[in-house]
């Protein structure tokens, strides 16, 4: 070894040196006290010292390398934790595991193994600091916990019977890369422990792991293969017997599976030669410990006053099992009275656990010689079921399923993507967004007990069943939320775990959660007949669906669970020291067969995910918003979205881009997105109803902020169906409206109506009918002529036919609101439109005249109800109003604005359906219409630019006049600044058509009289 001394303190008097006082060193596991030799020693006097320079330690330390599936492994003890019974650093690339064994020294006073497995997992190993507030690493996580229990089940089995010292294993990571799974190599690191200890113990075993990726097979995958993979198999066994299973996959066959397990065990048995030779270099004499052992005479003298009730009891069927168990222990107390009366005080300290041994052989023997069970049922028999789907229908999912004595409560509770679980473990995912959290209560087997922190049993069986269901979900993509089953154990009687996953199976898909297929699990045991002599199996029995008792008193706890394509979860526990592989493969055949019959009763209660329709149930929303609109909804710090969260006790996730909120019911969900919607807004439609916030208030109308602070217009036209003489009087600065968007100005600004989301007099309602006519029955009666107008039952049957009376009756009009309800044209569009028709539209005084007395007498002599009609009737004064009226479903931006023509008032100003007008003024200008009508007769074709005509008011509005053309036709005229304001309803004037406006309709300007 090269030497570390530091050059300086070579050159301090001898008499300061450590050596001086005669320190002693540990040099190869030999403790000793360093030679005084002073530095003036001749070299001849120290050939007899140790090789090593003086002063330094020397660690002698013994390797093992080997190569498993790839991947070079190293064996190394000697160098750290040299105090400790037996210590192993296992090292695979750059993860190295430190595993350690001690005992305690006293005597044994107790009937079990104190065996006490910890796995550590510190945050240092990957060069991390805690983020707890102390900065330590706190309580055993889960998956320490379960990496503990990876570790126990296959060491326990094969400690002598009778051994009931204290042991305990630390196994601690010294680093990790991320790469591998350090949990493998943590079992494989204590099996060579107990190896090099003086504890006694029938090892080595082999712990691999396979996994497959696209049918092949893979020996100790990293973890990126595994998340490929999908199996993941962990397989423990010694040379030729299993030990332990344990299966995570996504719905492999049996067949598969025992493929899977034929190639692992020839593969975990490379792990024994390295630890054999390890043990031979180094290893310490097993030492002579006490064992626990019934003799002979005692157990004959007890099982002859115990098994003759004892197989009374077991032979009947009637018995349930506190019945039982009543009567299994009233039989000991007479026994024990039997021995109290003759003094036997060596058979009293052992009867507890002599009356079960005899339990034990009778159930054993009736099982295999007989093929009798405790309840009576074949071996194969199922107990019976019974499945119930929400039974608590206000949560989001619920379940009860039972089978014989064993019933478990399943609930699924759903979340936003936030509140996934965070793992804080050195490889995997950091986050976890399927839960199943298992337990176990004491009222479930009529026991008084102490709640307490994580339980390992616990955590290990709610494991299993989430690895079981893990497989069915939907992709997250698909399925984004968190989900949480809490499995409450009501009563058990064995194989509550296989419970939990067809309870919490039935429970998420009366969630709504679209799983792929249902899972059921249940769990198969083994009676076997061994030869004492030899240890080999001389006959045995396989039985489906065990007992609690039947698990206790037999030799494996084999649970599968899966779907009807195949297995997704595996737990395989045993209590001799192994079992051959090929009786475990032959378990799976029975186990597939009462798998089938569970799911089928499953299926009969629910087979497919629920739709969740009831307004109490809770419900998620999640929504798509920019980055910078979710910043707003934040707010600083986050104090929005806490704000929200108080207001409405809902919980809000936000995500790139996503925003998912959970609500108790559609109400609070309906309030939470209201108060999103105000603060961040939503894409703007005309129609749609928006909360808004009145800024300033004008003359002419009011402005709101809505939609995530975007301003709108509400015009004083547009505050209330009556007319309104000041907006103070209707809004105030600060009130909240629900307000309707119904377009945009020619500037881009939006216009917004309070009168369109107040209720209407029912007069009102038909004349509002007028206002929503659809474009494809509309659009060619914009310009119509009196001759050309179809008579009034015609046209009303269309019109109902098409619309809606009202707004929320959309039956029958799907089509209606979306298109507009006039034909907008362009001033270009029409002239276009004149000279592609060729007319003549120069129009001579005489031809006029004529024009006029033939029009006269025409209509006089036939009296013309149709033209009657026509006029009367409201949809002939909504032809430049009803756009307004139309809903629009097409969402517009700033970007995409409608341009309208300055000259277009009549937008601002005037009420959708000329309600504010009185009925005698209607009929005063209705008679003005017709008499026009017959003095001048007017069409669109006739109409154009620079054409003067005469005209009679029809409306006065605040910036002009609603000009009654003839022939059904409206034009609009724009008060001058110094021009004439003084006019009256049904005023001729001479006017001049000076543009069109956007929409189609005449522009006119006043013509003064010469």
């Amino acid at each position: 070894m090269a030497s570390r001394t530091n050059p300086l303190l070579s050159c301090l008097p001898y008499i300061f040196t450590w050596r001086r006082f005669g320190f002693r060193t540990i040099c190869s596991g030999r403790l000793g006290f360093a030679p005084s030799t002073s530095p003036s020693a001749s070299p001849a006097d120290s050939e007899g010292a140790p090789s090593g320079e003086p002063g330094v330690k020397v660690l002698e330390t013994f390797r093992e390398e080997f190569e498993i599936g790839s991947k070079q492994i190293t064996l190394e003890t000697g160098k750290i934790a040299r105090f400790a019974n037996g210590a192993v650093v296992l090292a695979m690339e750059e993860t190295k595991v430190l595993s350690t064994v001690t005992s305690a020294k006293g005597d044994a006073v107790r009937d079990f193994l104190p065996l006490t497995v910890d796995y550590q997992e510190k945050q240092f190993a990957q060069g991390v600091i805690p983020t707890t507030f102390m900065r330590r690493e706190g309580a055993p996580k889960e998956r320490e916990l379960l990496c503990g229990r990876l570790i126990d089940r296959p060491i326990r089995p094969l400690f002598p019977a009778g051994f009931y010292h204290e042991v305990q294993v630390m196994a601690t990571v010294l680093s990790s890369d991320g790469k591998q799974d350090p949990d493998v190599m943590a079992a494989n690191a204590t099996s060579t422990a107990l190896m090099l200890s003086d504890i006694p113990w029938a090892g080595p075993i082999g712990v691999i792991r396979i996994g497959r990726i696209c049918g092949q097979f893979i020996v100790n995958p990293s973890m990126d293969e595994l998340s490929l993979s999908d199996l993941n198999l962990v397989y423990a066994c010694t040379k030729d017997k299993t030990l332990m299973i344990d299966v995570q996959a996504r719905e492999i066959s049996e067949r598969d599976l025992k493929a899977a397990l034929q190639l692992a065990h020839p593969e975990a048995v490379k792990y024994l030669e390295p630890q054999i030779r390890l043990a031979a270099k180094v290893g310490k004499q097993k030492k002579e410990y006490k064992l626990s052992v019934t003799s002979e005479k005692t157990f004959e003298k007890i099982k002859s006053l115990a098994e003759a009730p004892i197989e009374a009891v077991f032979t009947d069927p009637t018995y349930g099992k506190f019945e039982r168990g009543e009567a299994l222990d009233k039989i000991t107390q007479d026994v024990k009275r039997a021995l109290e009366e003759e003094c036997d005080e060596e058979s009293l300290k052992v009867l507890s656990k002599t009356v079960d041994t005899v339990r034990k052989e009778v159930v054993r023997r009736r099982i295999i010689a007989e093929g009798l069970r405790v309840d009576g049922r074949r071996l194969d028999e199922v107990r019976p079921l019974y499945c119930e789907a929400g039974n608590l229908p206000v949560l989001h999912g619920s379940s009860l399923f039972s089978r014989g004595d064993t019933q478990v409560l399943c609930t699924v509770t759903l979340g936003a993507p936030g509140d996934a679980q965070r793992l804080d473990s050195l490889v995997g995912p950091p986050t976890k967004r399927f839960m199943l959290h298992y337990s176990f209560p004491p009222f479930c087997i009529n026991e008084v007990g102490k709640r307490g922190g994580l339980n390992r049993r616990e955590v290990g069986h709610g494991t299993l069943a989430e690895k079981a269901l893990l497989a069915v979900l939907p992709p997250e993509d698909d399925f984004p939320y968190t989900v949480r089953i809490n499995s409450e154990v009501m009563s058990s009687d064995g194989s509550t775990s296989m419970a939990t996953v067809c309870g919490g199976s039935m429970a998420l898909m009366d969630a709504g959660i679209p799983l792929r297929e249902h899972v059921a699990g249940m769990s198969v045991g083994l009676i076997s007949d061994v030869d004492p002599s030899t240890g080999t199996i001389k006959d045995y029995r396989i039985v489906t669906d065990i007992l609690g008792l039947e698990d206790h008193l037999g030799d494996m706890d084999f649970k599968i669970a899966g779907t009807r394509n195949g297995i997704t979860a595996i737990q395989l526990d045993i209590k001799p020291a192994g079992i051959p592989l090929d009786i475990i493969c032959e378990c799976l055949e029975p186990a597939l067969k009462g798998r089938l019959q569970i799911l089928e009763h499953m299926e009969r209660e629910i087979n497919a995910p629920r739709t969740q329709d009831d307004k109490n149930s809770p419900r998620l929303a999640t929504l798509k918003y920019s980055n910078d609109s979710l910043r707003h909804l934040i707010g600083p710090l986050g104090a929005l979205k806490r704000k929200i969260e108080e207001e409405t006790g809902a919980r809000i996730s936000v995500s790139d881009g996503t925003l998912t909120i959970v609500a108790k019911n559609q109400s609070v969900m309906e309030k939470v997105q209201e108060k999103v919607d105000f603060i961040v807004g939503r894409e703007i439609e005309i129609g749609g109803i928006y909360k808004g916030v009145v800024t300033s208030v004008k003359e002419y109308g009011a402005f709101v902020e809505f939609n995530g602070g975007q301003p709108g217009l509400l015009h004083i036209s547009e505050l209330s169906h009556e007319p309104v003489s000041r907006v103070s009087d209707m809004v105030a600065v600060g009130q909240q409206l629900s307000l309707m968007c119904i377009g945009q100005d020619v500037r881009g600004n939006i216009k917004l109506s309070l009168k369109a989301t107040l209720p209407r007099l029912v007069s009102e309602t038909n004349n509002v009918l007028g206002g929503s006519v659809d474009s494809k029955n509309h659009v060619p009666n914009v310009w119509e002529t009196v001759g050309d107008v179809p008579d009034e039952q015609e046209k009303q049957k269309n019109v109902v036919d098409d619309l809606p009376v009202d707004k929320h009756d959309t039956s029958g009009a799907s089509s209606s609101s979306s298109t507009p309800a006039v034909l907008i044209r362009s001033a270009a569009e029409c002239d276009e439109e004149e000279k592609s028709a060729g007319l003549n539209l120069n129009f001579r005084s005489s031809s006029r005249s004529l024009s006029t007395s033939k029009s006269d007498s025409n209509h006089k002599s036939k009296a013309s109800p149709s033209q009657k009609n026509v006029l009367d009737s409201p949809f002939a004064d909504s032809d430049i109003f009803s756009s307004r009226n139309a809903k629009s479903s097409k969402s517009f931006s700033p970007k995409e604005k409608e341009r309208e023509s300055n000259t277009n008032f009549v937008g601002d100003d005037e009420d959708e359906n000329e309600c504010n007008s009185s009925s005698a003024t209607r009929s005063r200008n209705d008679l003005n219409d017709r008499e026009h009508a017959v003095e001048a007769p007017m069409n669109a074709k006739k109409l154009k630019l620079g054409m003067q005509v005469t005209a009679k008011v029809h409306q006065i509005r605040a910036r002009g006049l609603v000009l009654d053309l003839g022939g059904g036709i409206r034009g609009m005229y724009r008060f001058e600044t110094s021009g004439k304001r003084d006019f009256e309803i049904g005023d001729e004037v001479q006017v001049m058509c000076s543009s069109f406006s956007t929409k189609g309709i005449p522009v006119m300007s006043m013509v003064e009289n010469e």
